[in-house]
């Protein structure tokens, strides 16, 4: 190694088979070497496993995209749930704390009721509706027990070109029914999850750089804007009939219903809006309208159609 060169920090990704992990690849690259695991790699609901994987890597900076993300399911699931959402996360913080590296760690708005009539911000008591969310809040209380470097990013409705989401469920169901109906008193913000890693990747730089960093704590991650199911499932219908894409649900052919209408086994919260302030002043940087994202998405589904086979 010649005088003044470095070495590359080694950035360990876990869940990088997920949409949040797939971006994170892609956006960690240039900032360091990256080890990306999966699910197959190394099961985050077996702590040998998780213990053995940090000693084996020793990263710099660990980005845990992995979860059990199974809403409705976590209620009959809740062993495995608590298992890979809460008593993982705790295993990684440890580790980092001893290694002194950065944990970056993801959340949810799921850890709120969603009875507040505005926008959550970092300051608001946690309040859980079900079991998912209770096991993501158990997840960033063991972080910050830990005591090590870490920051704990809540985000909201994510979407991408991987894994399962509303934005393809939505695009695959219009394509083959005349009609769809969809709850319109839930509100949120969809947040893409290359918009999570784009954000994940600035936040890093400022660490590894020593240019800034955050202070460790939780912070609120998501789109500008916000929308509802309803009007959400509008908009994808509308912009893939619009590139092209056919489609056997017309727009005015969605109707709007009430969450009440729609039962599922795990309660969501009402009001899913993140208030991002706190990030994006400490960032130094704006978000872009949910619209932006979403429209990315769908255009790259249109000029690739497979993607929802």
């Amino acid at each position: 190694m010649s005088k003044g060169e470095r070495t590359a920090p080694v950035i360990l990704i876990t869940g990088a088979g997920g949409q949040v992990g797939t971006e994170l690849i892609r956006g960690m690259s240039l900032l360091g070497r990256v080890v990306a695991v999966t699910r197959s790699e190394c099961d985050l609901g077996r702590s040998e496993q998780v213990e053995s994987m940090m000693n084996e890597v020793g990263p710099a900076v660990i980005l845990n995209a992995g979860g059990y993300t199974e809403v409705d399911r976590a209620e009959s699931d809740s062993v495995i749930a608590h298992r890979v959402n809460a008593e993982a996360p705790g295993v990684l913080a440890r580790a980092a704390s001893r290694m002194d590296a950065l944990l970056v760690h993801y959340s949810t708005d799921y850890v709120f009721s969603g009875e507040k009539a505005t926008a959550y911000t970092e300051e608001d008591e946690p309040n859980p509706l079900s079991v998912y969310g209770e096991s993501k809040l158990a997840g960033e209380r063991a972080v910050m027990e830990a005591g090590g470097k870490h920051y704990i990013f809540r985000t909201s409705w994510v979407f991408g070109l991987r894994g399962a989401n509303f934005l393809k469920s939505i695009a695959r169901a219009a394509r083959t029914r005349d009609a769809l109906s969809v709850v319109a008193d839930q509100f949120g913000a969809p947040t893409s999850a290359a918009l999570v890693a784009d954000v994940t990747a600035l936040a890093v730089r400022a660490y590894l750089r020593d240019d800034r960093p955050l202070a460790n704590g939780v912070y609120h991650l998501a789109a500008s804007g916000e929308t509802n199911w309803y009007d959400y499932s509008r908009f994808i219908v509308d912009t893939l009939s619009r590139a092209g894409v056919p489609m056997s649900t017309a727009v005015d052919a969605i109707r709007s219903i009430g969450a009440a209408d729609y039962p599922t086994a795990a309660r969501r919260p009402a009001n899913s809006r993140l208030d991002t302030s706190k990030l994006r002043k400490a960032l130094g940087v704006e978000f872009p309208q949910w619209e932006a994202g979403v429209r990315d998405v769908l255009l790259q589904i249109a000029a690739s159609k497979d993607v929802l086979q």
